[in-house]
């Protein structure tokens, strides 16, 4: 005897097929997840490391310093930064830094050697405008590359200024306001690192990220 299935129980036959097939789907999305999961956080950290690279040279640092990422609090504000480390001693820092130009915030990575020394400094966000205020960044001009080198010792005060304020930095031609706030947004984080030297050198394992 052939069993013949009712009108009733159509829907229920098609929503288990549907069930079924949902499920099928999760089970190959969830695979395909962990199979490509390892992949990405490891093409993130190769990322991030070239990135500190440009501001932090490698022969400072013998760690991984992608994997030495802390958050602070100084003066109640947070602190966010990448430690490097040669032979076990620490070596410097890389340091988030902000500062606001004609367009907004400007976003910055600041590399400080454990002498106080800027190694790089890179600009990583900004909306200033194109063919002025963006000669910031390093693909449209080599400006970014005159602090390199510098520091609190070997740069005066006065000095930390942009040229038209008596300082020694170039300004771009109609676009003072932005080199302006980027000299002083690396001068506070040269500041900040000085008066923090030891907190930030040694800091605690509790604060990593």
């Amino acid at each position: 005897m052939t069993a013949t299935v009712s009108r009733h129980d159509q829907p229920s036959i098609q929503s288990a097929k549907l069930g079924g097939f949902i499920l099928l789907l999760c089970l190959v999305l969830a695979v395909a997840a962990a199979l490509t999961a390892a992949p990405i956080v490891q093409r993130q950290l190769d990322d991030t490391q070239n990135m500190l690279s440009q501001v932090f040279p490698s022969d400072l640092y013998d760690n991984r310093i992608s994997n030495e990422e802390y958050r602070l609090v100084i003066n109640g504000q947070p602190v966010h930064f990448f430690l490097g480390r040669k032979q076990g001693q620490p070596s410097g820092i890389v340091l988030f830094a902000d500062t606001t130009g004609y367009a907004g915030q400007i976003k910055m990575l600041l590399g400080i050697n454990a002498n106080g020394e800027l190694t790089g400094v890179r600009i990583t966000e900004h909306k200033e405008t194109p063919g002025l205020g963006d000669l910031i960044d390093l693909a449209k001009s080599k400006w970014i590359l005159g602090f390199n080198g510098k520091s609190l010792d070997n740069t005066s005060e006065k000095q930390w200024h942009v040229k038209k304020d008596g300082g020694e930095f170039d300004a771009f031609t109609g676009a003072t306001i932005t080199p302006r706030g980027v000299v002083k947004g690396v001068h506070e984080g040269l500041e900040l690192f000085a008066a923090h030297k030891n907190e930030l050198l040694h800091v605690s394992p509790e604060a990593k990220l």
